[in-house]
């Protein structure tokens, strides 16, 4: 049954976002509910546990559709834009594994719970349904009069609007811990626990720059609830009960009653006993995981805060009672944040570590008062960050302005919080696209019809020897048990546990065990350049100064001289955003650097007296010990720009004291150049930038300009400020490449995957890097696109340049003009180019030139001057081309672009963080290579384990029908030996083989549905089909054979003769009760032992066999603990095979035979292995075979990006050279592109090796 959205009874929840989701409305119906509870009744509870399962079908059967608004049961389910998954909870303990299997009845578990996600086969399949039941809330006891009703700062809120008249209650639901309620003007249901977005700069000062009145704070927390992260303890009983109704084990309940029925006993007892293990230790390490979580934010719900009441002064209270748009007061000294808050005046020094993994300290300033109609987060664009507060971070430091106090705007709490989303993400852990676990469920379900014609064949062959209908039920139900593995898809992430604790030894940390298996399959790999590619620390090369509109003689670094006081000089001193925290100056490494070269002082010690403003807490700088002559005694920073990413700058209002106020402004030259007046910037600006960026050089801008006199700083914005400045020099810092990552870039080179940079950094410097770090081979050429809109109208311009080596003598020459373009020809002939463009050209091109932009991305490799939401769009636009991306990146300002990536990685000291799903305690690109080596070896442990788990099922499937049609079967023990002794400990043991250390040039298959591995499973089965008939029919014509007398090929047993009739003749009435004696129960035969001895064995050979170890996984000998229980296996079974022990025999239901037909056994098991090995290695692991069969057949990729390469190769017009394009006026809004995008998992085999 599907959703028909009609008119109001169909909405969006969260339209645009990440957890974007459908809602629909339905009314609960008394008759309905009458049938359904009978239902209840006369099914013993398994409709209700149907309905526990699939709660859409609960709602559609006890409710019909109505308007959301009338609604008091609402059906949320994912939207069609993340293709959407049903999610399974699959347990896996680290410190013990362990099994349930009757038939392959698998669990493993882990310290911690994974989710396994089966992506929708179609629009309408598998998508996560949930059911919510609508509350109210009465704020009646609030509002006793209209005097008491929200006023001012709620007229426009989502506060006001939902409270209904006459009856004052407010209409809400809960959706993982976040609160949404019914806005009954909007006619939706919408979020609260936040201030809204609509909000102007000076609307949040004026509305709630005094606070809210005690009545307002009181109804905000009666709707939005406390403002705490709470993740209580689940209680053992909830636990116990909600994972015994786990599918698994009501599958493994029918299974055990089924047992019991046929006189199983022994069986049944021993997978009880171990499902009752299973479900306790699951239960123990939920209660553990549960109680570190609860641990982990239980401090931060309850702190003390200085909140501001209209009309009431400030007041103490605890931070569970703040509300959005609550007034709070930062006093000075360390602050642990409660909430997300707003800075709207003062400053603050804040440790970000827990959200962004950077220790560095930020400085945040507060929100200025702009008088415009933008909402507050459009108008700052993307330094918003630069004004919030984060729940969860410590304040450090407090610098009050001329307004006395430290106060910010409460703008989220609880799970709404940055925190509480850390939490939220934990809890419930987004699914994850991969056409590996929606292959799973297709091959369970082609075992399910496997299983079915099972069923069929059991009763035709049971009811035609006339047996009752009860024992021809049983025995059809038992085919179930046997072909269907429910384990299967638990058996799929066996390879994850294993790799995620490898990963956390090698320093590299995963709070997103589901995204390893996509670390096999990535093909490109973003880098960030300073501090992933180079070193954090810079060092000092030079100071170009600039006078009289050129430049002067370069100051060198470490130099005997040192500088001179002056412009340049001051700047460098007080030009940063340094403190001193813990005894040590803390900031941007560049910062650190560039201060510490002036050998002057931080002194931080206490507030300062600033002209017209009284005691304000300001960084005073002063010369040090060793530092030279300076004509004052210090300078104050009144106050700071920080450093913007989008801006590419940041400025401080200095004053040296007693003396006049400056502005001191350090950037990205280009940036710098275009804000000072034209005559101050040296009319040799751009060569000497090209001249030192092609060098490598990081560049820094730096500019300078005296404030008028009366003017009060703090008031002005900085658009004022950081106009019409006086030029100053350019600082030249060197940054050197890691040691480590040329290797690295050459590994992932010779392993056929894409490095891409990705940086905040000069063009020309990006290149430079790029070029010595070896992502641009010295023999390629680079060629710049640039892209400029129109001065005028709406169109815009694309031009392509070789971007060549200029060197000072020769530049501008153009003696040789034609030589170069000849070589330049040439090499873009061979494919050997790589684009170039910066992050203005990029946002144009998405705006102008959008069929252009796959084809740039396609050679692109240097991306420069990129903010971080283009550093995001960069990441979806690859993911759009078909490509597997992840991103490496410090997580500050590649926080962004690291949550998109199919796989984000952060260097990072801190074990997770809220930036991205991978986290490396090594500050190196190292942990790349280490994870797509760590990812690809747990996607072919899944495919080994699923190979394996699909053949051992189908292996004692054809056993238990190629006995039936003697009505016979598997004995109680032969059973337990196989799926717990050989089974068991061959699914643990199989998933220790490591990662191979060597990454080769293709990657693992990303889908179980392709023809290599289905041709191995299908040829297993037949050999295995083949082998088992061959031993069930020969052993039938050997001279020895008697179908009545068991013991006629040993003659030493002629003393049980006596007894061998009756037997047999309960055999054939298919007696299972073992009322007859110990010496048989029943199943003894010849052809039983013979096809038992053969299936055990076989298990064995598949084991073997499906081990695959180079070029993915290490050699399967390097897995000791494997290869010593295969030998310990073996060695039990020869011994049965062999032994001639009657007590033995009796009690695993074998018989004896002669000597020879134990041989001709073992040759049969010999010949079937080396067939399979054969097989396996010479046609399945055969790719240049494969390979020459796609030629042969024409087979190319599906892949957008590998279409596009083909496609390109026949354009002898691409790429263009020194041309330039111009566009439509029409201009493509790319404002959406900075959402996240779901990348549809793509066919990965490639043409090429």
């Amino acid at each position: 049954m599907g959703e028909n959205p009609a008119k109001n009874h169909y909405a969006q929840l969260n339209q645009g976002e990440e957890n974007e989701m459908e809602i629909f409305g339905y009314k609960t119906q008394g008759w309905r509910r009458v049938f359904c509870t009978a239902g209840y009744i006369l099914s013993c509870g398994a409709l209700l546990l149907l309905f526990y399962w699939k709660p859409e079908w609960d709602v559609w059967a006890n409710c019909i559709r109505c308007s959301l608004e009338e609604a008091d049961v609402v059906l949320l389910r994912t939207t069609d834009c993340t293709e959407p998954l049903q999610r399974t909870q699959i347990l896996i303990l680290f410190h013990g594994s362990y099994w349930n299997t009757k038939r392959s009845k698998l669990r493993l578990g882990s310290e911690s719970q994974l989710s396994l996600n089966y992506p929708g086969a179609g629009r309408d399949e598998f998508r996560i349904y949930s059911r919510k039941n609508v509350s109210w809330i009465s704020v009646s006891a609030l509002i006793k009069s209209r005097s008491d009703y929200p006023a001012t700062a709620e007229e426009d809120s989502v506060f006001s609007k939902a409270i209904m008249k006459p009856s004052l209650q407010v209409k809400s639901i809960q959706v993982q811990k976040i609160r949404y309620v019914w806005n009954i003007y909007a006619k939706q249901f919408q979020k609260v626990g936040a201030l809204e977005d609509h909000h102007t700069c000076s609307a949040i000062h004026a509305k709630f720059g005094s606070g809210l009145t005690c009545n307002e704070q009181n109804v905000r927390r009666v709707i939005c609830g406390p403002n705490t992260i709470d993740v209580p303890v689940i209680p053992i009983w909830k636990l116990l009960i909600k994972e015994v109704l786990n599918p698994f084990y009501v599958f493994q309940l029918f299974s055990v009653c089924l047992w019991f029925a046929e006189d199983y006993m022994e069986y049944a007892t021993a997978i009880i006993v171990m499902s009752l293990l299973s479900i306790f230790l699951t239960v123990y390490d939920l209660r553990q995981q549960s109680v570190k979580l609860h641990r982990l934010v239980e401090s931060h719900n309850n702190i003390m805060v200085t909140v501001c009441r209209k009309k009431e002064g400030f007041r103490e209270l605890e931070s569970h009672h703040l509300v959005p748009g609550d007034m709070l007061v930062l006093k000075e000294g360390k602050t642990l944040l409660p909430c997300d808050a707003i800075l709207i005046s003062g400053q603050c020094i804040v440790n970000e570590s827990m959200l962004t993994g950077e220790s560095i300290p930020v400085t945040k300033i507060h929100l200025p008062q702009a008088d415009n109609f933008k909402p507050w987060r459009m108008h700052c664009a993307e330094d918003y960050k630069k004004h919030v507060l984060f729940c969860g971070t410590e304040v450090i430091q407090t610098k009050a302005d001329d307004r006395g106090v430290v106060k910010a705007v409460v703008l989220r709490t609880g799970f709404s919080t940055a925190k509480g989303d850390l939490v939220r993400s934990i809890l419930y852990p987004k699914p994850m696209n991969f056409k590996l676990y929606r292959d799973a469920l297709r091959f369970l379900m082609c075992l399910i019809a496997f299983a079915a014609i099972g069923m069929i064949y059991a009763v035709c062959v049971f009811a035609i020897s006339g047996e009752e209908a009860g024992e021809v039920v049983k025995k059809a139900l038992d085919v179930i048990t046997i072909a269907v593995p429910p384990a299967l898809p638990a058996a799929l992430t066996t390879g994850i546990i294993y790799t995620q604790r490898r990963l956390k030894k090698k320093g590299i940390f995963c709070i997103s065990p589901q995204r390893i298996n996509m670390c096999g399959q990535l093909n490109l790999i973003c880098f960030d350049k300073t501090g992933t590619l180079t070193e954090d620390g810079l060092d000092l090369w030079g100071l170009l100064p600039s006078g009289r509109n050129c430049f002067q003689d370069i100051h060198s670094f470490p130099s005997d001289c040192s500088l001179p006081w002056g412009p340049v000089f001051r700047a460098m001193v007080v030009c940063h955003s340094l403190i001193i925290w813990e005894g040590k100056i803390q900031g941007d490494p560049l910062d650190v650097k560039m201060f510490e070269a002036t050998n002057w002082v931080i002194d931080d010690s206490s507030g300062h007296q600033i002209e017209g403003q009284g005691s304000t807490r300001a960084t005073v700088v002063r010369p040090g010990p060793k530092a030279s002559r300076a004509p004052v005694k210090g300078v104050i920073i009144i106050h700071q720009f920080p450093f913007s990413s989008a801006l590419q700058r940041m400025s401080v209002i200095a004053q040296e004291i007693d003396g006049e106020h400056q502005v001191f402004t350090k950037g990205a030259p280009e940036i710098i150049a275009m804000l000072c007046r034209p005559e101050t910037v040296p009319t040799n600006f751009e060569s000497k930038l090209l001249l030192y960026t092609a060098q490598g050089f990081r560049v820094i801008g730096l500019a300078c300009k005296s404030l008028q006199p009366g003017k009060q700083s703090t008031n002005l914005t900085r658009e004022e400020v950081e106009s019409d400045l006086t030029f100053l020099g350019l600082l030249i810092m060197e940054n050197r490449l890691k040691r480590e990552t040329r290797p690295v870039l050459e590994e992932l080179s010779a392993a056929r995957i894409r490095s891409v940079m990705v940086t905040g950094d000069n063009i020309r410097t990006a290149v430079t890097v790029a070029k010595n770090a070896g992502m641009i081979s010295p023999t390629n050429r680079v060629i710049l696109v640039e892209a400029n809109k129109i001065p005028g109208s709406f169109s815009a311009s694309i031009t392509w340049k070789p971007l060549e080596e200029n060197k000072p003598e020769d530049y501008g020459s153009l003696e040789d003009d034609s030589q170069t373009e000849r070589r330049i020809r040439l090499a873009l002939g061979s494919g050997q180019y790589h684009f170039a463009m910066c992050g203005k050209s990029y946002q144009i091109v998405a705006q102008h030139f959008r069929h252009l932009l796959p084809k740039i991305l396609l050679n692109g490799t240097v991306f420069a001057r990129m903010s971080p939401g283009q550093k995001s769009s960069l990441v979806e636009e690859f993911q759009k081309l078909d490509y597997f991306v992840g991103m490496c990146g410090d997580g500050a300002n590649d926080c962004g672009a690291l949550k998109v990536a199919h796989a984000g990685i952060s260097l990072s000291e801190q074990e997770a963080s809220v930036a991205s799903p991978f986290t490396s305690r090594t500050s190196s690109i190292a942990c790349v290579p280490e994870l797509i080596r760590e990812g690809r070896a747990a996607l072919v442990t899944s495919f080994c384990m699923f190979k394996y788990m699909a053949l051992y099922s189908t292996i004692q499937y054809l056993g238990v029908l190629l006995l039936y049609w003697q009505l016979n079967s598997f004995g109680n023990y032969q059973f337990l030996f196989q799926d717990l002794a050989i089974t068991t400990v061959i699914g643990v043991t199989m998933s220790f083989t490591g990662a191979y250390p060597k990454l080769v040039p293709y990657r693992p298959p990303s889908q179980l549905i392709s023809p290599p591995l289905l041709l191995s499973v299908a040829l297993n089965i037949l050999f295995s089909l083949s082998m088992q008939i061959f031993g069930f029919v020969v052993v039938q014509e050997q001279p020895w054979y008697s179908k009545s007398d068991i013991h006629s090929a040993c003659p030493s047993v002629n003393n049980h003769m006596e007894n061998s009739s009756s037997i047999s003749s309960l055999v054939l009435h298919g007696m299972r009760d073992g009322a007859y004696g110990q010496t048989d129960n029943g199943f003894k035969s010849y052809e039983n032992t013979t096809v038992w001895l053969l299936s055990t064995i076989n298990c064995l050979i598949v084991a073997l066999v499906f081990s695959k170890g180079k070029p993915f996984r290490q050699p399967i000998y390097t897995n000791y603990m494997f290869i010593l229980v295969l030998i310990g296996q073996l060695g039990v079974c020869l011994f049965l095979v062999f032994a001639d022990i009657d007590d033995l025999y009796s009690k695993m239901d074998l018989v004896c035979t002669p000597t020879t037909w134990r041989i001709s056994m073992v040759i049969m098991l010999a010949v079937t292995l080396a067939v399979s090995f054969f097989v396996e290695e010479a046609v399945i692991e055969n790719r240049p075979l494969w390979l020459l069969l796609k030629k042969t057949f024409r087979y190319h990729s599906k892949s957008h990006y590998k279409r596009l390469q083909r496609a390109l190769e026949q354009d002898s017009a691409w790429p263009p050279l020194n041309e330039t394009f111009f566009s439509d006026s029409v201009a493509v809004s790319v404002e959406g592109n900075m959402e996240g995008h779901s990348n549809p998992t793509f066919d990965s085999s490639e043409d090429a090796l």
